[in-house]
């Protein structure tokens, strides 16, 4: 009986290992898509012009 259980311990535990190593994997695909969704945002704000105060009138006005 001993060996039996010891197999079933050596089978449970590679099965945590399994799902730990596909749950990082998971994780890993998401936190680099978020990267490359934050990188992509970036570079776009890039585009959007700063808005700067007028000395004249006081307003703030793009340029």
């Amino acid at each position: 009986m001993p060996p039996l259980i010891a197999f079933a311990g050596a089978l449970g535990g590679l099965a945590v290992v399994r799902w730990a190593y596909r749950t990082a994997v998971r994780i890993n695909l998401e936190l680099d898509e978020a990267r490359r969704v934050r990188v992509a945002e970036t570079s776009r704000s890039h585009d959007i012009p700063t808005l700067r105060r007028d000395p004249i009138t006081g307003a703030y006005r793009p340029g």
